[in-house]
């Protein structure tokens, strides 16, 4: 197949996947999960990002796994813009005036910035790109962990309008993490001598893994806005600027890094793995946070940006590893420094 034929192939790739995005937001809109539909959706989602580690796990070689953990030189920035870099921009934002942005959406809007990485996507997304899956797994799960403590901190400090007394800290976002992410993979290392082979010839179940349990965290998390009315109390206005605003944030990230690694020298396999990593936010994570650090006050305001930020964070990142997935692009860009290697995946 021509250079040509194959560009245009992951287009039409990426359009569809995109597509699939905005029906599975319009979906939500017009049909969200309630009651037991609601607990169904939110079951089903924890099983698949399960799978999904579950094979990253037969996947991925322990040799692989540990070269990921150990690669300080990728992790160092990663967690730098998570817990550095965004907080620095989203105090920039909260300097507008309260015409441009209110009180509540600017605490919102920082909330956001203090947030750790998500891990599901950010490795879905890596995965997709072919990056660097076993470096990818080591700095969000690590940055997931970090955020327990480092977000409500950060949140109480920088936040005009919260207190940081009454700030607990939850062992629950810790537990999820392992139950739900660490020990399916667990289990799929365990596994791997008997079903790696026969994982590795059927890449599909991969595919359908990352998009899937991607579509499903879109559908939950816009269905749970849609039926807090949360969307309704803004005019099309103020919605517009705060869409506008959450835009200019993600493009300001993926330039940022998008430089970083650049100037470091870095191949394709940890450029992708740094970019999806630093760029995305962990809607999982902010939630529950947020009903700690906003309670009696308005969360759903508070959590729009979140929402807006994490919807399309989800689309322009698929978009970017869709066309960063050809074999055009990971073919030309070989590592220039000894990073670890990249995962089978």
């Amino acid at each position: 197949m021509s250079l040509t034929s194959s560009v245009r192939a992951v287009s039409r790739r990426v359009d569809r996947y995109v597509l699939a995005l905005l029906a599975t937001i319009g979906l939500a809109a017009l049909l969200p999960a309630r009651g037991a539909s609601a607990d169904a959706v939110g079951g089903a989602t924890t099983v698949a990002i399960g799978l999904l580690f579950f094979v990253y796990g037969a996947r991925l070689s322990p040799q692989a796994a540990f070269t990921g953990m150990r690669h300080w030189r990728l992790h160092l920035p990663i967690l730098c813009f998570t817990f550095v870099v965004f907080p620095v921009l989203g105090l920039a934002f909260t300097a507008l005036p309260a015409s441009v942005l209110s009180s509540d959406l600017a605490a919102g809007l920082l909330f956001l910035c203090v947030l750790p990485s998500t891990v599901q996507s950010a490795v879905a997304f890596t995965s997709l790109a072919r990056g660097n899956v076993a470096a990818a797994i080591c700095s969000s799960s690590f940055s997931s962990l970090l955020g327990v403590f480092l977000t409500p901190l950060l949140a109480a400090a920088l936040l005009r309008g919260a207190s940081s007394g009454g700030v607990r800290f939850s062992t629950d976002q810790m537990l999820s993490i392992v139950v739900l992410l660490i020990v399916p993979f667990a289990l799929g290392q365990a596994a791997r001598p008997w079903i790696a082979d026969w994982v590795t010839r059927h890449r599909r179940i991969t595919l359908v893994c990352d998009r899937g349990s991607i579509l499903l965290v879109v559908y939950s998390a816009f269905g749970q806005g849609v039926e807090a009315g949360i969307w309704g109390r803004l005019s099309p206005a103020r919605l517009g600027v705060l869409l506008v605003l959450c835009a200019l944030l993600l493009a300001l990230v993926l330039a940022l890094t998008a430089l970083v690694t650049r100037r470091l020298g870095v191949g394709h396999e940890d450029r992708a793995t740094v970019v999806f990593c630093a760029s995305t936010k962990s809607l999982a994570s902010g939630l529950p946070i947020a009903g700690v650090l906003f309670a009696g006050k308005d969360v759903g305001l508070a959590v729009l940006p979140l929402m807006l930020y994490h919807t399309l964070q989800l689309m322009v990142c698929a978009g970017i590893a869709r066309r960063w997935s050809g074999p055009a692009v990971t073919d030309r860009q070989r590592p220039a420094v000894s990073p670890a290697p990249a995962s089978t995946v």
